[in-house]
């Protein structure tokens, strides 16, 4: 068994680090993997539950040591955060000498660089994605600021160093290992990436059917209305606008339908989009929720959505919400050119890839949903042989055990 210290920039008290950074190293440490984490924490999101995922990694073995982000300035604070947590990162080693370094994406991956150049640490690069193209493509570096531009190029760099000196690569998609199989830092070596989408725990997203009556209790919303749901971040790549016109389509073929967020976004940008796209404020509904809540509300669903620009970083996304909805057994309409979104789609049965965002694509996938053959518990079953959280841990425990071999 390996002795792992595992790097994120993403705290473990946002809900990301709750669904897809926790329960996979809760279920390595039950494989007998001894896990020391680092993280960089939001202070409202730390003292909201900061407490509740310390109890979490103390009842699972886990050493955690949380660190402050910091937000601002811009550039200058993730040099700052990256820098604390490379400085920690050594000091650790020094104590526990670790068999290896697991680190979540580009700016953790700079403390694991410097703990495999200086102390010959196996480097595990978990990549996430194409970050630099997925900030540039959400709008959040504008390459005509010199300062972005110079920001992206570094990050390619970087990338570029990580794609070679890392002893193993993650990807989350098998459309984003053949993007990674065409650079010359990989040529060749398909054995050195991985593929493990975003797994999804089924105990804790269980079939919606037999929730479906009390979650629509508790949102005020009538037992035979229909209702669209889409949970998670709503902004940058997302396309909002296009699937408020989903839903007119949807609500055109079940008058009266509702369109439920789980989001911890801001409800107002929702509402503003609504109104522009020719939505009525009663038909939205807006609701944050805690990791524990939000199945308890996804049950009220009837079918769920989840569009994203295509593009070339999106080819690396794996949406976690579409296989917590399959996982639901809560059929899904997705658009094509994500990931490997419509293979998903296809060996699950559980929903409607789209390839024209037009009122005519839209029509033609409602009906489509209407006619699935597959049931809501044939959905979840097929997901989780695919999706399933018990597969991700294994393979990331598969990893562990050979680079800790390495060392």
């Amino acid at each position: 068994m390996a002795n792992v210290l595992y790097i994120t920039y993403d705290g473990l008290t946002d809900p990301l680090g709750r669904s897809q950074i926790l329960p996979y190293l809760q279920g390595c440490a039950a494989e007998g993997h001894r896990i020391t984490i680092i993280s960089c924490e939001k202070p409202d999101r730390f003292l909201a539950s900061g407490n509740t995922v310390g109890e979490l990694c103390r009842a699972s073995g886990i050493e955690w040591h949380p660190r402050r982000y910091h937000k601002s300035p811009p550039v200058l604070s993730t040099i700052y955060d990256a820098r604390a947590l490379t400085r920690i990162a050594v000091q650790l080693h020094r104590k526990r000498s670790f068999d290896l370094v697991h680190c979540r994406s580009y700016i953790a991956a700079l403390a694991g660089l410097k703990l495999k150049r200086s102390q010959g640490v196996p480097l595990l690069f978990d990549m996430r994605g194409f970050w630099p193209e997925e900030r540039v493509e959400g709008g959040l570096w504008r390459l005509s600021s010199p300062i972005f531009r110079g920001v992206f190029e570094r990050a390619k760099r970087l990338e570029s160093t990580l794609l070679r000196e890392s002893d193993h690569i993650i990807s989350l998609t098998e459309a984003g290992k053949d993007q990674l199989l065409s650079r010359p830092e990989c040529l060749g070596q398909p054995d050195r990436i991985s593929v493990i989408p975003c797994c999804v725990d089924f105990d804790h997203f269980t079939l919606a059917a037999s929730r479906r009556d009390e979650a629509r209790s508790r949102l005020g919303i009538g037992k035979t209305s229909r209702v669209l749901l889409y949970v998670g971040s709503t902004g940058g790549w997302h396309l909002l606008d296009e699937m408020f016109d989903f839903f007119r389509e949807y609500d055109r073929r079940y008058p009266g339908a509702r369109f439920l967020f789980i989001t911890m976004d801001d409800a107002g940008a929702v509402a503003q989009t609504a109104a522009k796209r020719g939505v009525e404020p009663d038909q939205v509904l807006v609701r944050q929720a805690s990791r524990e809540e939000i199945p308890k509300l996804m049950a009220a669903a009837d079918a769920g959505i989840a569009l994203k620009r295509p593009s070339f970083s999106a080819l690396a996304s794996s949406p976690t919400k579409l296989g917590e909805m399959l996982a639901m057994g809560i059929p899904v309409v997705a658009n094509s050119g994500v990931g490997d979104v419509d293979e998903l789609i296809a060996r699950t049965g559980g929903g409607v890839a789209l390839n024209e965002l037009n009122a005519v694509g839209y029509a033609a996938a409602i009906t489509e949903l209407e006619r699935l053959p597959a049931s809501a518990s044939e959905i979840r079953n097929r997901a989780s042989q695919v999706l399933g959280l018990d597969l991700g841990v294994h393979r990331y425990s598969e990893i562990y055990t050979a680079l800790a071999g390495v060392r």
